[in-house]
């Protein structure tokens, strides 16, 4: 028996269709879909909220000092001589300890880059900025199922699809 359901997919279409399944359940937080592909995304899923909620709290703030342009009231460059001016400034920054980088790469590896249109400007795609599916797992997911032994997700029947009658549920994070 197979440790995993087709789909009726080749490999790269299956592996493509739960990776956008995966992205839009943590960013959205619920899903429609078949039963058959919710079984398959609640496996993958519960999986990266279970190393979200392991590494939610492993990196270190460091402070480090980074060199920025100056700028006037306007927020225009200020140039002296034809040369930038530039201004050291101290930042905190979170370094992730290795175990974190680690699970930061298989959070990548499992989910798409998610953008996102601010909706005053929905036509520019200039606007459009990434949103981080990992630190979404580490900042908000992780801390809130922290008391949690698994079992991130719950699966609900809503009846059968009209077109060809398959089951079709609605998966979302608990």
């Amino acid at each position: 028996m197979a440790g995993y359901r087709k789909l009726g997919r080749t490999s790269s279409q299956r592996k493509a269709l739960l990776r956008n399944e995966v992205t839009d359940l943590l960013y959205y937080g619920k899903i429609q879909t078949t039963e058959a592909k919710a079984k398959e995304v609640r496996k993958i899923a519960e999986k990266l909220i279970a190393l979200g909620v392991r590494e939610r709290d492993n990196y270190e703030e460091v402070t480090v000092q980074a060199k920025a342009v100056r700028k006037d009231a306007e927020g225009k460059r200020i140039k002296e001589n034809g040369a930038l001016v530039y201004d050291t400034i101290e930042k905190k920054i979170r370094k992730d300890a290795p175990s974190r980088l680690h699970a930061r790469r298989q959070i990548a590896k499992a989910v798409y880059v998610k953008k996102e249109i601010p909706e005053k400007v929905a036509k520019k795609k200039a606007n459009t900025k990434s949103v981080d599916i990992a630190e979404k797992l580490f900042n908000e997911l992780g801390p809130k199922y922290a008391n949690r032994q698994g079992g991130y997700t719950r699966i609900i029947k809503i009846g059968p699809r009209k077109g060809d009658a398959a089951m079709q549920v609605v998966i979302e994070l608990v």
